[in-house]
């Protein structure tokens, strides 16, 4: 049974990988599509962003997280260097989990 789901995973894969190539270039080329395509991934992230903030597991959580979210907000609008920002936000989510 494993061996069935990777071989049909594997097939289902190649499948989506050769429909994607199989596009015809002028579709590729619409306006419409160019700006999906590039605006697509930024609200991915986002999203991906918001849930790993807020959420654990089923439940929505508002804890440390989202104070050091915050804090690295403030930083960006500070326009600190982005390693700062990601010290902040690590310093604040600590110092918010160890008062807490």
């Amino acid at each position: 049974m494993t061996w069935a789901a990777i071989v049909v995973s594997s097939l289902g894969c190649y499948l989506l990988k050769l429909s994607g190539l199989s596009v015809p270039v002028r579709w590729l080329e619409a306006p419409l599509v160019q700006r999906i395509s590039a605006l697509l991934p930024i609200a991915l992230l986002a999203a991906l962003a918001a849930v790993q903030t807020v959420a654990t597991g089923t439940h929505l959580v508002l804890d440390a997280r989202v104070v050091g979210v915050g804090a690295a907000i403030v930083a960006l609008l500070l326009r600190a260097p982005f390693l700062v920002v990601v010290g902040v936000a690590a310093v604040v989510t600590a110092g918010v989990r160890a008062f807490s």
